[in-house]
């Protein structure tokens, strides 16, 4: 069994959220959309760590968040063994440098702005984020 730590963005603006379609040769939640991030890396902090995802990933570099809290999951696996466990640390960002542009198209076969309506009409990573996007599109 493996942890992971992870920081992951919830990117608004507008009333509209940024999320990323997950590549379809992804071994984890292939083929549904998704908040951008990802782990931490040894000896860096949360903070860095979502600056450097959102470069990476969007190429822009996040100027104004919030923490929103922590959520703890189990990784589900196809054969019932002992799953992989996941801290998700969840960041709203609300202003950045840069236009988001999809730089890793390995991770994510496409991005797109949604209203909260479009959002939870699409195949999501989480089962939970429906109610996540209600409660957080807005000032938190």
């Amino acid at each position: 069994m493996t942890h992971h730590e992870v920081v992951a963005a919830f990117i608004v603006q507008a009333d509209r959220i940024l999320l990323g379609q997950r590549s379809a040769g992804r071994a984890l939640y292939p083929n549904v959309w998704d908040l951008f991030g990802g782990h931490v890396e040894p000896g860096e902090g949360q903070i860095e760590t979502l600056i450097r995802e959102l470069q990476e990933e969007l190429d822009i570099t996040p100027t104004e968040w919030t923490f929103l809290g922590t959520i703890n999951l189990s990784i589900p696996t196809p054969d019932n063994q002992p799953s992989d466990q996941m801290t998700v640390h969840l960041y709203r960002v609300t202003a950045w440098t840069g236009l988001p542009v999809n730089r890793q198209v390995e991770e994510h076969s496409s991005i797109g702005w949604f209203s909260l309506e479009e959002a939870t009409a699409l195949q999501l990573a989480d089962p939970n984020y429906p109610m996540l996007f209600a409660r957080y599109m807005r000032s938190p």
